[in-house]
């Protein structure tokens, strides 16, 4: 029983660090513009079948579809931010209505392009075990969390040193501040958007690697990071990770100890727990009074 339960919270670490990837994601744009983007799971889903198409074209590993994705995923981006950009009223509520039917069209898009077949990487090298003493992992589990590290301290360091970082952060806190300091609001949500679909794509690709994918599978995932987001709470890339890690953690462990079927029922009962417990989420700062 020890061996399993460690073995589980190995796996919930390795698949949170992808959980990461694509919250960082959701909680940029958010961040940027104040809107919930309910296409973005869509988006990584785009990604991940970029990967299956170059793979099973030329058969080539998985990660030389990156360049493809991030194409393609940035111009899904682009378009996206445009339609979003012109709701002037409202728009916390009108945008949430326009992502989501965004999300169901690509969801349908998908599916009539590549069917309902479940895809996952046929590459032996990926597939292949780690062993870590009495735990093991695939390779492809083993990459994907080093690769959503580096991007996640690259993220940091962008929003921290850049200008354009720097910028995001202004607009997030005021935007009408920091269009008096000189500041393109939307130039910079259109950053923030671009950024988040990067991010996007390397998520889409590592999962592809790592796991199965379905048309169903982005508002599963659009699901999972509106949870982290809101365990992390706003503005806390660290907060997205440790959410990101719990979540996956607490999803494994569910696997192992009770049953696959009640995974998501998992995820949402720590959702609401943290909704319920601590509303700033459990690495947000409180609201200031006055």
């Amino acid at each position: 029983m020890t061996e399993l339960i460690l073995q589980a919270l190995f796996s919930g670490v390795l698949i949170g660090s992808v959980y990461a990837l694509v919250a960082l994601g959701l909680a940029l744009a958010f961040g940027a513009m104040r809107i919930i983007n309910l296409a973005h799971g869509e988006l990584v889903l785009l990604a991940a079948y970029m990967a299956y198409l170059v793979e099973s074209r030329t058969g080539l590993d998985p990660y030389f579809a990156i360049p493809l994705a991030l194409v393609v995923v940035a111009a899904a981006s682009y378009a996206l931010f445009l339609l979003v950009d012109r709701i002037k009223d409202h728009r916390e509520l009108n945008s949430l209505i326009l992502t989501f039917a965004i999300g169901i069209i690509l969801t349908n898009a998908i599916l009539l392009v590549f069917a309902s077949d479940v895809r996952t990487t046929a590459s032996p090298f990926l597939q292949d075990a780690v062993s870590f003493g009495d735990v093991f992992a695939m390779r492809s589990e083993i990459i994907a969390f080093a690769v959503s590290l580096v991007l996640m301290g690259a993220l940091w360091w962008w929003l921290k040193s850049s200008w354009y970082g720097r910028a995001v952060r202004a607009v997030s806190s005021n935007r009408g501040a920091a269009k008096l300091m000189g500041i393109n609001p939307t130039r910079i949500e259109t950053v923030s958007f671009l950024v988040a679909g990067a991010l996007a794509s390397f998520a889409g690709v590592a999962l592809y690697t790592m796991s199965v994918v379905q048309p169903a599978t982005g508002h599963a995932l659009t699901v999972k990071a509106f949870i982290i987001t809101v365990l992390a709470g706003v503005g806390s890339i660290p907060g997205v990770f440790l959410g990101a890690i719990l979540l996956g953690v607490t999803e494994a462990l569910t696997v192992t100890l009770a049953s696959s079927a009640l995974q998501e029922l998992a995820g949402m009962v720590l959702f609401l727990l943290v909704l319920f417990l601590m509303p700033n989420g459990l690495f947000g700062a409180r609201a200031r009074r006055g």
